[in-house]
């Protein structure tokens, strides 16, 4: 067993089931290309054996009574349902008296009745990838044969609703949703989606937004939230400036003044340094061959995690915003600036009013 220093920061871990595998294309996916690190492996299944350890050390190295697992993909339905329960087991094995919850984000075609029973039983979150309202969405969530995929997903959410189950929306917001931020909010609210996350494309992947297209977009969300649905719908990023307004630390890594401590373990065993940096100057190791501890507090990734704080330019530094983005993410730094300074802008006496009560 791993020696755990009980005043360490705890680390949480995006487990690749399945790699890239996936059965979708969508567009501005910055995961697919993920195949090609294994030399494009078409099917990349986590065996028990990874699985067991993966669950030891991941639980070993925890110092919070309270544990998350994570499970994320590619698509990560593309597991049997064998491997979830099997996680679940090892997960009480190794739980030591801790409480452990789980989440997965799909992109919610291969849901079924079946799936959604042992969601439920189990009390598990589902995160889906849902872009907004059919036109919005069909435009880069694609099949494989570059068929449209949203009244899937929407027969996904329904099976969900059906059966009770935890569920939020990870929408991402490309070149053409950007242009209908209206549209895309009050889609959501439509369908009574309580829990929404927002992520922009970032270049280079296809569809990327420009700054002042994020930044309207935020704004105008912003606007239609404002006036009805405060306390009534969470949107991830007016949640996290609010929490930087107040101080504390925002739910919203990319937002946060600390980071390093998302990490991504493969199907294989392979560890890397974040979700999002997965290539090979971020390679910590394999499981298999050292513990998730030692590698999520090993000085690569220490350095790794000083980017944020560290690697911020002098632009950043000066920007009277930068209490309230801490430079956001280091893979979109200074790509969207603009639109966060205008977004910032416009709900600034909103955060104040709210902070000071």
């Amino acid at each position: 067993m791993a020696v755990i220093a009980p005043f360490a920061r705890p680390f949480y871990m995006m487990a690749k089931s399945v790699g890239s595998t996936c059965n979708l294309a969508c567009g501005y996916c910055y995961y697919l290309e993920k195949a090609k690190l294994y030399g494009g492996v078409g099917r990349m299944m986590m065996s028990d054996e990874v699985l067991e350890r993966f669950v030891q050390q991941y639980l070993e190295s925890q110092t919070n009574t309270e544990v998350l697992f994570t499970w994320h993909g590619g698509e990560p339905l593309l597991q049997p349902m064998a491997f979830y329960e099997k996680a679940m087991r090892l997960q009480h094995r190794y739980s030591e008296g801790r409480h452990v919850d789980n989440c997965l984000q799909t992109n919610g075609t291969l849901l079924t009745d079946d799936w959604c029973r042992f969601f439920r039983d189990n009390g598990w979150l589902i995160g889906i990838s849902i872009d907004g309202p059919e036109h919005l969405h069909d435009a880069y969530r694609k099949n494989r044969n570059g068929d449209p995929t949203f009244r899937q997903v929407m027969h996904g959410i329904e099976l969900l609703e059906k059966y009770g189950v935890m569920w939020n929306a990870l929408a991402t917001v490309n070149t053409v949703s950007v242009e209908e931020p209206e549209a895309v909010y009050r889609f959501f609210r439509s369908i009574e989606c309580k829990y929404i996350q927002f992520t922009p494309v970032g270049p280079p992947e296809p569809g990327h937004v420009d700054a002042e297209a994020w930044g309207r977009f935020l704004c105008r969300v912003f606007d239609e939230w404002e006036r009805e649905d405060v306390g009534e719908y969470y949107v991830n990023i007016f949640e996290a400036t609010l929490a930087n307004y107040l101080g504390v630390t925002p739910g919203m890594c990319a937002m946060s003044d600390l980071c390093g401590h998302v990490g991504a373990v493969e199907w294989n065993g392979d560890v890397y340094s974040c979700d999002h940096f997965v290539f090979p100057q971020n390679y910590l190791g394999n499981l298999r061959q050292q513990t998730l501890y030692e590698m999520m507090h090993s000085e690569q990734q220490r350095a790794f995690a000083r980017q944020k704080t560290d690697g911020l330019p002098q632009t950043c530094k000066d920007c009277r915003w930068l209490f309230a983005c801490h430079g956001e993410c280091p893979r979109n730094r200074q790509c969207l600036c603009e639109g966060y300074k205008m977004y910032f802008e416009h709900v600034d006496s909103f955060m104040k009013v709210i902070s000071d009560e």
